[in-house]
């Protein structure tokens, strides 16, 4: 068995864990997968926000294996925060005090990685510990953005933060989707990307690219992991929130559009085109935009009521104001997610009236 690296290594907060693990099996548990990404024989290649694995035992402990170079990610058993790892690294844990039973085993990323990510290898029942099925829901919803969907230092207390602080106080599991999801024991997919809009970025860097670019892929630093079928990923809503680094900077020379009504023109167009690729792709689902209401709100209007034009009743426009912007760099606080989820909430169980959520 490899041996464990200690606690301070890896920030651990939490303290009930076995530093000498009993001899586990080497079959992984089956997993379940929320988020997308590259499977290959050594482990699952992760690195859109907010992905997390899942697996369920009857047993009395439980070895985690994964590499995550410069991710905070969390580990709970049975809905129960075990470990928190703070730029994890490699890690080879074993938790040996669970107690007999059926148990539930999960790690959650936390933090955004716009490069690297990290590889699940699996977890492992130990002693006469036995696998049982992975967990599922029956409801999916996919989450599609840019920082505010990432919950860029949504736990930040202060507006002004270093690099370093950003990615500590970043927690996508307390962003608005994961609110939502939860709400609705709903599985979540966040595709979200700190920076980029739908035809421009922030600051116009990286012309060329957008999140429609990356949404693409795998993986949103590797072009070559290209998205392919999923027949498992059926989500009933999608949920798009891409606008604000299209407009919050000015224009400088040089860039694709002759002045904002070039660019806002461009942004409606390739949104639209976006969606019907998206619809193409999920004919089940259906979008709700949203936009902060003074940068994008008639803009998502317009492209609600473009599409709804082709496909009645497939898009609900929802704006969004009043939020406090107290957390990293002017981006929503802990306060003014838990507002934006009860905003996404109320759309849902109005266009749906399946959807309610639940106790």
């Amino acid at each position: 068995m490899p041996k464990l690296p200690v606690a301070a290594a890896f920030g651990l907060t939490a303290l009930a864990l076995i530093q000498t693990p009993a001899m586990a099996s080497s079959e992984p548990l089956p997993v379940h997968v929320g988020g997308r990404v590259i499977r290959a024989a050594d482990g699952l290649s992760f690195g859109w926000p907010c992905v997390y694995f899942e697996s369920r035992f009857n047993g009395t402990g439980v070895r985690v294996r994964f590499d995550a170079p410069e991710q905070n990610l969390r580990l709970l058993v049975d809905g129960r925060e075990r470990t928190l790892f703070r730029n994890a690294g490699r890690v080879d844990l074993t938790l040996e005090d669970l107690g007999a039973g059926d148990h539930v085993v999960r790690l959650e990323k936390q933090s955004e990685s716009q490069t690297g990510g990290g590889r699940f290898t699996g977890f492992f029942p130990t002693g006469d510990g036995r696998p049982l099925p992975a967990p599922a829901r029956s409801r999916q919803i996919e989450f599609i953005g840019d920082s505010y969907s990432v919950g860029y230092g949504d736990v930040s207390s202060a507006r002004t933060c270093t690099p370093q602080e950003i990615h500590d106080t970043t927690d996508t599991q307390r962003a608005f989707g994961p609110l939502v999801a939860r709400r609705f024991d709903a599985d979540y997919r966040i595709n979200a990307y700190s920076g980029y809009g739908v035809v421009r970025n922030y600051g116009g860097k990286d012309p060329g690219a957008s999140l429609p670019t990356l949404y693409a892929r795998l993986k949103p630093d590797d072009p070559r992991a290209a998205v392919g079928a999923d027949p498992d990923w059926r989500p009933a809503i999608i949920v798009v929130n891409l606008g604000v680094n299209d407009f919050s900077t000015p224009l400088h020379a040089g860039e694709a559009w002759a002045d904002e009504a070039a660019l806002r023109d461009a942004y409606r167009r390739r949104y639209v085109d976006f969606l019907q690729e998206l619809h193409r792709a999920q004919p089940q689902a259906r979008f709700i935009l949203m936009g902060w209401v003074n940068t994008v709100g008639a803009d998502i209007a317009q492209v609600a009521a473009t599409v709804n034009a082709r496909t009645p009743n497939l898009a609900t426009a929802l704006p969004s104001d009043g939020l406090d912007l107290q957390a990293c760099d002017w981006h929503p606080s802990q306060a003014d997610h838990v507002k934006l989820a009860s905003l996404v909430e109320r759309a849902i169980t109005t266009m749906d009236g399946d959807w309610r959520p639940t106790p």
